[in-house]
């Protein structure tokens, strides 16, 4: 159900910003719309979302950058409520609050809190996780879409602004050289319902010591070698994982995708969306456009991927 337009009032009449006095507006608007209290709400990030907790209540709002998230949104709610049926531990959507709801061009949504402080669970319990959810068998009524990696590339490819024209242009070139590897890989998990974005940064610790699943937004019908490819990475290219937590979440889980023979093209693949999400911030922040172009260079010249940063 969507609600909301644009509204009236301090948001009304143009798109909002996306600027922490921009969304400051949206989320005031929306509590306002939902009888919820936004006083004092905790601004936990500003990157793909916006992503407050409120003061007066364990309640999380998320509000979208991309004005076009409308469709995406809707079917995280459906998932969550899904998901919810089923006891899987995921982060639930605010029961009471009709939703999502357009307030600024911006799409609102509104999730229980599972904790006070933002914990991460462990790597481990994140293979657990992702072995429950692909044994799980999607239902139609969800309207899972099906993955296409390259309709992401292109259109992250088309919102580079800002950066050097060669290295729009290199990345370009590797895009296609690796569309046509991406055709000729021959899968071996089963295909089916993925979470989409799995990683360590997806998985809280709630108030009961439970591992729980966040940010459902990016579920999809794909092979699940994708829901495994980005902790692998963070530990063969970057190291950001450390060699005991990588064999435990492949114990854990069951497959270690490193041994699939397409892992290296996958691998890269994921490596380029990672690096076009950046470009696509570059031309707002400065840091981001320092690492966009220190990633571009060593994916260029091989060099050493432990000297990226994570953002």
């Amino acid at each position: 159900m969507v609600t909301g337009a644009t509204g009236e009032g301090e948001t009304a009449g143009a798109a909002a910003e996306f600027t922490e006095a921009g969304v400051g507006a949206v989320l005031r608007e929306a509590c306002g719309s939902a009888g919820l209290d936004s006083s004092g709400a905790e601004l936990l990030r500003l990157g793909s979302n916006a992503v407050y907790r409120l003061a007066d209540r364990p309640v999380i709002v998320r509000i979208t950058r991309d004005r076009g998230a409308l469709d995406e949104m809707e079917r995280a709610v459906r998932v969550a409520r899904w998901l919810g049926e089923r006891n899987f531990p995921a982060n639930r959507v605010l029961p009471g609050v009709p939703q999502p709801t357009v307030i600024g061009g911006r799409v609102v949504t509104f999730w229980e809190s599972v904790q006070e402080t933002e914990e991460y669970a462990s790597v481990p319990e994140l293979g657990d996780l992702l072995k429950r959810l692909h044994w799980l068998e999607e239902a139609e009524s969800l309207g899972l879409p099906y993955f296409d990696p390259f309709a992401k590339v292109q259109a992250s490819l088309g919102g580079l602004a800002g950066v050097a024209e060669s290295d729009a242009a290199f990345l370009t070139d590797r895009a296609e050289k690796l569309e046509k590897e991406y055709a000729r890989l021959d899968f071996v998990l089963p295909f089916g319902m993925i979470h989409g974005d799995a990683n360590i940064g997806n998985i809280l610790r709630a108030r009961d010591g439970q591992a729980v699943l966040i940010d459902l937004d990016g579920f999809t019908l794909a092979p699940r070698e994708w829901d495994l490819i980005l902790t692998a990475i963070y530990y063969d290219r970057y190291e950001w994982h450390s060699r005991g937590q990588y064999e435990a979440f492949v114990d854990h889980y069951g497959f270690d995708v490193m041994n699939w023979p397409g892992y290296l093209v996958l691998a890269d693949v994921r490596e380029l969306m990672m690096t076009l999400w950046m470009g696509g911030k570059a031309a707002s922040e400065p840091k981001a456009a320092v690492e966009f172009t220190h990633r571009v260079e060593s994916i260029r010249t091989e060099g050493d991927r432990r000297l990226w940063r994570p953002f």
